[in-house]
């Protein structure tokens, strides 16, 4: 299981970012990818995630409008737009985890051991 982030960086508010996860022997096996952030000092929050069958997503709503999850072929990509500085964090994309979705909205994700990356961070200032 080998998950690779990257294209996080700085930038100014209203800016934007485009990550990038490469999943290495696990997409084909995967029924959802997602991304998570964390920022020091609270707690990991899902940001968005992807069901591979169907295609559907689900945002986490104070990133609703701005964020855009996707997949090509093994990359899972996250198109951030007017980022804001609440944004900052470390950025982690995550094979299967666990989630609760209601309606459009991801409630909650849950990585699962072993199975995220090693993080890139943005910094929105």
């Amino acid at each position: 299981v080998q998950l690779v982030e990257s294209g996080g960086g700085s930038v100014q508010t209203g800016g934007s970012l485009i990550l990038s996860c490469v999943t290495i022997g696990t997409m084909y096996s995967s029924n959802c990818m997602g991304w998570f952030r964390q920022a020091p000092g609270k707690e990991r929050e899902g940001v968005a995630v992807i069901y591979v069958d169907s295609g559907n997503s689900y945002y986490r709503d104070s990133v609703k409008g701005r964020f855009t999850i996707s997949l090509d072929n093994t990359k899972l990509n996250l198109q951030m737009n007017d980022l804001k500085p609440e944004d900052t964090a470390m950025y982690y994309c995550a094979a299967n985890p666990d989630v609760v979705v209601a309606g459009t909205s991801l409630l909650g994700l849950t990585p699962r051991s072993g199975y995220w990356g090693q993080g890139t961070q943005v910094t929105v200032s």
